[in-house]
């Protein structure tokens, strides 16, 4: 057999491989699952090893009670839809907000408040920027301080106390997971959040945000 005969069959080989492929819906399916696959653990494994995305960023502290009450409280009413939590390494966002976001402010975050959206401005800085007062008119009407927001108000956080007993079991969960909460704080956390508001543990969690790193 000629070399010119093995070229041949060698093509004719390969474009009926390419032709079943191609005409199969289910095998064209299954090999881009394999290969969106593949090459997402190539890019995620690795991160799981790196200690600039896995070690906590230095003075870095887990949530006390009552920020952790109020981050709940955060997810639990929407606010990831509109702010972000994520200042990307641009010009433009670090002018405004301060240093780019970076993995270590986030490892006892669970799950992390990262995102795109910015109908409402990041709030990754926002910790120490304004006072409780300020924030405190700001939830319950946006608009007596800004008067062209299109944020909701949020009136009936003041009138909400927080259950005591849902923090020590939320806390004992994280520090499965990492956090790492001492006995001592966990069965403190009924007490520091008695008696307090779900606008005080609100307030409290927007107080801390991006202050470790500056």
């Amino acid at each position: 057999m000629s070399s010119h005969d093995t070229s041949d069959n060698a093509s004719a080989a390969t474009g009926f491989r390419h032709e079943k492929v191609e005409t199969s819906n289910f095998l064209l399916i299954v090999l881009i699952l394999l290969v969106i696959a593949i090459g997402g653990l190539v890019e995620i494994l690795p991160l799981f090893f790196q200690k600039s995305t896995t070690e906590p960023i230095a003075g870095l502290k887990p949530y006390d009670a009552m920020q952790l009450a109020g981050r709940d409280i955060y997810i639990r009413e929407g606010c990831y839809n509109c702010h972000s939590q994520m200042i990307r390494p641009l010009r433009a966002e670090t002018l405004r907000y301060g240093h780019y976001s970076v993995a270590g402010e986030f490892v006892y975050d669970h799950p992390f408040q990262w995102g795109s959206k910015r109908t409402g401005p990041d709030l990754h800085r926002v910790g120490g920027r304004y006072s409780d007062e300020w924030h405190r008119i700001h939830l319950t009407n946006p608009r007596d301080l800004v008067p062209e927001s299109n944020m909701p108000a949020y009136p009936w956080l003041e009138k909400s106390q927080l259950d005591p007993g849902q923090l020590a079991p939320r806390m004992q969960a994280l520090r499965t997971v990492g956090v790492p909460y001492t006995d001592a704080q966990i069965a403190a956390a009924a007490d520091e959040v008695r008696g307090k508001s779900e606008l005080d543990a609100l307030i409290a969690y927007l107080q801390v945000l991006g202050r470790t790193l500056k």
